[in-house]
């Protein structure tokens, strides 16, 4: 088992220790000689020296240790100077013993020299003092002290018959009032000097007793015994100033008041002093030489120490001048209004800054209550944060806010922050200190941001945080009712990208403009961002519709701008406020109608129901999937022949687009092709589609080189510079003869670009690829379109087939043949409209009634069995 061994006691304790032990040999020694086994003089020679003898070499070891560590006098000079008072302590102790001739005036140097070595020792010591005037002032306070006191002490009957003694007691009294003054003016007081302190007045004591002792002869066993104070005050001074290990005390601040005020304490002992003469003159009746002597030398101590209380009055008074004039200033210019009031919270006192912050006279505001410069409606809850600071509920804490309106001088009331200190527990102002600030400004700052925060900057309609704020507001109402509109705007970006950024705003205030002017004074117009607003109407659906129609036309009138006018489009969504959870689920209803309309066309308008969900919900999914059908091997193609209405031979055949969803089955080009549209992928698809058809029509057997393969293609993929040269790397790609292959345009989008459009048929003419003109008839294209078209053939809506006899099938057949074109009969579905295409001199027809489409290996079986 392991043993724990102490720790060893530092070096200071060993010190102590011996301290102790010495001084106790010592006082054997003093009994021995106040029992007559010693000769007195030596006992207090013997005992004195050894004790003291440890005490100097433990404070003078202490200074010296302490010049090694600071390589500086200044720290070690207490410690030294008390150690070398002691060891003259020491040598006047001798002088009973040695018995000089005169052994009174040796004693009394002996007191003088150590009184001077212990008062100087004692300033010096850590906490005394910090400065030499302070020093010097609590030096001769204390020269005062002593003094007066000796004067006091040499008018007893008695004394003045001692003459020889007086001074050794005169001075070692001086030296016991200076070094109390110094150890109790000490702030804070520490404990090594109080020891310091303590053991130095008790050696001076008994050197003066011991001086009293030698001069009046009696040198028996009181000498010896006033031996006992001598080693107990070089004991603990010795205690006291070898103490290194304390650190320094903090220094605590005092103001002048403080220090003043101790001066009537020092003022006692010369009020002795007064009292002893007063008491001696009446008496004895006379003053020998020396009594009037020392009287004098005490009015002079007390003269001059009141010149130093007047000067240092002065100074402070001055130092309060100078302070007092920094917090007026600070006070009268500072921002904010400061007010005293007292427990019935009347105001006792207000900064000169009123007048210039709140045109506050004194007589306005001083002898009044708080609560009546406070608006009626703030009365309330400023009294009860008041009250709770008087109940001490915020004590130790920050100052308490009140926010309130104030009356000013012109009678007007201003938005205030008061902060409120409890300062009762100050004695010089014992009231409760207000801070008045006056935050007009930022509480007017904080208004309009609060406004813009619910307000479009540029339109000056609502926002959509202001939106969403009433949406809320409209739905707690009872008997709940209205619309939300929401209105989406298409061709602004146009405007911004061709006229500005300026112009596409102006175009926007319009907007708002127009929206205002129709909606009823309950509606709530808003903007919800960019090119998107709303109106949250209290309508019922009827109206709410008929609303949202009248704003769809207003919309889309022209915008007359400098430099000509514009047009915008619009796609608008309703949804009812009782239709959703949340003010959030009301908006979203609106914005999927929206979405849908746009799906749907410009300029049109829908309700939300949850139909609409389901189509955008797929919609989103079919976006999301269709880029990697192709990857995926998702696409397909079905055909569907072309057949001579006459001989029902196969002449060609058209390729569909099909998209074999996974989960949603099969899809029609219908859907496909707005989705790619919105996607930005016709090209791609068109492209796809063109690479596969080519790729069947080259695996299909029977050398029937005028069979020919037709494929739609939109006009962005069309009007492509590289769009002719893909196709004739297509071509070649698979060995196909170009005439093999018609491109189908659709009539609608000719009138987008016509000369763009002839200029790329005319380069698939040159590669030999010939051209068809799709759904003729469906569309509003012109004759003269027509005559400029290269187009080969002419594919005839299925609206054309359902006239009789003359009607407008006959006059397009009859110009189709006399432009040299080829006639192909689309939608036949029944017989009937077969024969009338064949009736009216079709040559080719396509339509359910003659093929279905079908995929790639039922086409050629249905070619070889055609074909014959």
């Amino acid at each position: 088992m392991a043993v724990s061994h102490p720790a060893p006691a530092p070096p200071w304790f060993h010190a102590r220790a011996v301290l102790v032990t010495v001084p106790s040999a010592a006082a054997v020694l003093l009994a021995a000689g106040a029992a007559g086994l010693l000769p007195a003089s030596l006992a207090l020679a013997c005992a004195v020296g050894c004790a003291g003898l440890f005490a100097a070499a433990s404070l003078l070891g202490t200074a010296l240790a302490l010049h090694r560590a600071e390589q500086a006098f200044a720290s070690c000079r207490g410690a030294g100077l008390v150690g070398m008072g002691t060891l003259v302590g020491i040598a006047t102790a001798l002088v009973p013993w040695w018995n000089p001739p005169d052994a009174t005036g040796w004693l009394t140097a002996g007191v003088a020299v150590a009184a001077c070595c212990y008062v100087a020792g004692v300033s010096l010591l850590p906490g005394a003092a910090r400065s030499w005037p302070v020093r010097l002032r609590r030096a001769f306070d204390g020269a005062g002290l002593g003094v007066s006191l000796s004067f006091a002490a040499y008018l007893v009957p008695g004394v003045a018959t001692r003459p020889a003694a007086v001074p050794a007691m005169l001075i070692a009294t001086g030296g016991i009032a200076v070094v109390t003054v110094i150890v109790l003016r000490a702030r804070p007081r520490p404990r090594p000097a109080l020891w310091c302190g303590g053991g130095a007045a008790l050696v001076l004591l008994a050197l003066g007793g011991v001086t009293a002792l030698v001069d009046a002869g009696q040198e028996g066993a009181l000498l010896a015994i006033a031996g006992l104070p001598i080693i107990a005050g070089m004991t603990a001074s010795a205690l006291g100033g070898s103490r290194r290990d304390i650190p320094l005390p903090p220094l605590e601040p005092r103001n002048p008041d403080q220090y003043l005020a101790s001066y009537p304490l020092l003022a006692i002992p010369a009020a002795v002093g007064v009292v002893a003469a007063v008491w001696h003159l009446v008496t004895v009746r006379r003053f020998d030489n020396q009594a009037i002597i020392f009287g004098l030398v005490m009015v002079s101590v007390l003269v001059v120490r009141e010149l130093l209380v007047v000067r240092d009055i002065r100074r402070y008074a001055g130092r309060l001048r100078i302070a007092e004039a920094h917090f007026r200033s600070l006070v009268a210019g500072a921002t904010d209004l400061t007010l005293v009031l007292d427990e019935r919270l009347t105001v006792r006192w207000q900064s000169p800054a009123a007048a210039r912050l709140f045109g506050l006279r004194d007589d306005e505001v001083i002898g009044r209550e708080f609560s009546e410069l406070i608006h009626p409606e703030d009365v309330a809850d400023a009294q009860a944060v008041i009250a709770s600071v008087q109940a001490g509920e915020h004590e130790g804490g920050p100052p308490v806010l009140v926010s309130a309106r104030m009356r000013d001088g012109a009678k007007l009331w201003r938005d205030t922050e008061s902060t409120i200190s409890d300062q009762r527990a100050v004695p010089e102002v014992a009231a409760l200190v207000v801070h008045v600030r006056d935050v007009g400004e930022r509480v007017h700052l904080e208004r309009t941001l609060h406004r813009l925060s619910y307000l479009d900057q540029l339109t000056g309609l609502a926002n959509r945080r202001a939106l969403m704020r009433d949406l809320l507001t409209h739905r707690r109402r009872p008997g709940m009712r209205g619309n939300l509109i929401v209105i989406d705007l298409h061709g602004l970006a146009e405007i911004n990208d061709d006229r500005g950024r300026e112009v596409g705003d102006a175009v926007l205030v319009e907007v708002s403009r127009r929206i205002k002017q129709l909606i009823g004074e309950e509606d709530v117009p808003a903007r919800l961002g960019g090119d998107e607003f709303a109106v949250l109407t209290t309508e019922s659906a009827v109206p709410a519709y008929a609303l949202a129609t009248r704003v769809v036309t207003a919309l889309g009138e022209a915008y007359q701008l400098p430099g000509g006018s514009v047009e915008l489009q619009s796609s608008v969504g309703l949804a009812e406020l009782a239709g959703g959870a949340d003010s959030d689920e009301v908006l979203r209803h609106a914005d999927l109608a929206r979405q849908r309309a746009r799906q749907l066309g410009l300029n049109r308008v829908e309700w939300y129901d949850t139909d609409v969900e389901i189509q955008l919900h797929r919609r989103m999914e079919l976006e999301q999937q269709l880029l990697g059908a192709a990857g995926r091997g998702e696409l397909d193609l079905a055909f569907q022949p072309v057949t001579g209405l006459r001989d029902g031979r196969p002449v060609g055949v058209e390729a569909l687009l099909r998209w074999r969803h996974p989960d949603l089955g099969t899809i029609l080009p219908e859907e496909i092709l707005p989705i790619a549209r919105a996607l930005g992928i016709t090209a791609e698809l068109d492209e796809w589609v063109l690479d596969e058809a080519c790729r069947s029509l080259t695996a299909w057997a029977g050398g029937d080189e005028d069979f020919w393969l037709s494929v739609n293609v939109g006009p962005r993929e069309l009007l492509t510079a590289r769009f002719p040269e893909r196709v004739a790397t297509t071509l070649k790609r698979h060995g196909l003869n170009p005439e093999r292959l018609v491109v189908e345009v659709a009539e609608t989008w000719i009138a987008e670009d016509v000369p763009a459009i002839v200029a790329a048929l005319s380069g698939l003419r040159k590669l030999g690829v010939r051209a068809a003109l799709d759904d003729f008839g469906a569309g509003q294209t012109s004759l003269s379109h027509l005559r400029r078209l290269p187009v080969d053939m002419l594919k005839l809506s299925q609206s054309l087939m359902t006239g009789g006899p003359g009607s407008v099938l006959d006059v397009v057949v009859s110009l189709g043949r006399r432009l040299g074109l080829e006639i192909v009969a689309k939608g036949l579905e029944t017989q009937e409209r077969v024969d009338r295409a064949a009736a009216a001199g079709c040559r080719y027809g396509q339509g359910f009634a003659l093929a279905h489409p079908a995929p790639a290996e039922r086409i050629e079986a249905y070619l070889d069995s055609h074909r014959a």
